[in-house]
């Protein structure tokens, strides 16, 4: 039986207007990594989680627009891409309760945005839980939501939303192991270090905090005075420039081909005057720019065009997975037609009724990956510690496969827990996957 495509979500902020340092950090990426073979890719515009900051309806709205027509002007296709906007999913709120009923509150406890919330109010003398809303404390049970919907693989993230993955992943170890099947694929955070970082006009992280951005799709004319306004040094004309730190040289380094980057390198050294870099700068960012600017422009202009195609996109995403899984899960947790078949009797064996083991995977302080077989609150088996995620997971889908031996295993016996006990929580799985594959 072959393997499914991979399924790679990546969400897609919906605030403020979009830049040059979105564009190569963020846009540009993931359109090349949609193009990948053997890979089902999924965009979302994130519009419910913007709520949670932006509460000016029209801004919302035109920034979903701004956003779309972007993604689209810059390579985005959406006949060969799932591109769609959160809220025309709403299975995705629904699922949302039924992971927030098994979530711990310990967990989003420690969320980072929110514990930072906690320690400026404490900072400032005010109630830990001043101005938090519910909508903060809960973004991570929604973003869970965004990913287990459609059982994505891999997530593209920033290491700053590593955490949310991992949460994501123990909800929905949780609730599989709540109600007794493996409902959801456990994700992985894809973080690519490699990703460049533009600098803006003052030599900072360009960001709209520093006030510092050249905006995607200025016109030619402000493009180019933006370009020309960017911080340099003193140096003369003729005076040799170093490329280390040069923000000039950053940008002409995100845009350029590797043959033009070492002339522009050079150029540095043989002291090529400021004005004659920024032009080569504008240049070679007008270049690529140009031509996504005038689709962006028409896109723009034709905002019921971008609305049915994320329209068309949330519709046929819903009728292939989202209604169906959610009518599985209504199911699974009990919300069912009273009319239908009865059941498991109160008086039924207990084999019939309980959820079979579990592995659970994890973090811990040390930074290190683990992963446990757990019976209810039994740990059957605990792992060593592994370097990343991705290992921990490869060797427990290899001990389900019977492909690695116990013995074998990186991996010690729980208190009291004997080989045959464990075989015996290994054959249970095998058994859940069967009637899994069966249904």
């Amino acid at each position: 039986m072959s393997q499914r495509p991979q399924r790679v979500l990546t969400g897609i902020t919906t605030s403020g207007t979009p830049h040059l340092g979105n564009y190569v950090g963020a846009v540009r990426p993931a359109i090349i990594a949609s193009r990948a073979p053997n890979t089902e890719s999924f965009y979302f515009l994130a519009d419910l989680h913007s709520l949670i900051k932006a509460q000016d309806p029209a801004r919302t709205q035109r920034s979903t627009l701004e956003i779309a027509a972007t993604w689209l002007a810059a390579g985005l296709d959406p006949a060969k891409v799932w591109f769609y906007r959160q809220s025309d999913v709403p299975e995705t709120t629904e699922l949302m309760w039924l992971l927030t009923c098994v979530a711990g509150k310990g967990i989003l406890n420690r969320a980072h945005a929110y514990k930072a919330a906690v320690d400026r109010n404490r900072a400032d003398g005010e109630d830990d839980d001043a101005t938090v809303t519910a909508g903060l404390f809960m973004y991570p049970v929604l973003m869970a939501a965004d990913i287990l919907i459609f059982n994505a693989d891999r997530v593209p993230v920033g290491r700053d939303q590593i955490q949310h993955i991992e949460m994501a992943r123990d909800f929905a170890q949780r609730f599989n192991h709540v109600y007794g099947r493996d409902w959801f694929t456990l994700p992985e955070a894809a973080v690519d270090d490699s990703v460049a970082t533009l600098p803006g006009l003052d030599g900072r992280k360009m960001s709209k905090s520093y006030d510092n951005t050249i905006p995607l799709f200025v016109p030619q004319a402000q493009l180019k005075k933006l370009v020309f306004s960017i911080l340099t040094d003193s140096k003369m004309p003729g005076e040799a420039k170093s490329t280390e730190g040069s923000a000039l040289f950053q940008l002409y380094q995100a845009f350029a081909t590797p043959d033009e980057t070492a002339g522009f390198a050079a150029a540095f050294g043989e002291g090529i005057g400021w004005g004659d870099a920024k032009q080569q700068l504008f240049d070679v960012v007008e270049r690529e720019i140009a031509p996504m600017r005038e689709r962006y422009e028409d896109l723009i202009a034709r905002p019921g065009d971008i609305e049915d195609i994320l329209r068309d996109g949330g519709r046929r995403l819903r009728e292939r997975y989202a209604i169906p899984l959610l009518r599985e899960l209504r199911d699974a947790v009990g919300l069912r037609n009273l009319g239908s078949a009865a059941s498991i009797p109160s008086d039924a064996p207990a084999s019939a009724r309980a959820a079979p083991p579990v592995f659970k995977q994890y973090r811990e302080a040390d930074g290190r990956f683990y992963f446990k077989l757990v019976d209810g609150e039994r740990v059957l088996l605990q792992s060593a510690a592994f370097d990343a995620p991705r290992d921990a997971g490869q060797t427990i889908a290899r001990l389900r496969r019977g492909e690695l031996a116990l013995a074998d295993a990186p991996a010690t016996l729980g208190d009291g827990v004997d080989a045959a006990t464990v075989q015996a929580a290994f054959d249970a799985l095998a058994a859940a996957d069967a009637e899994k594959a069966a249904s």
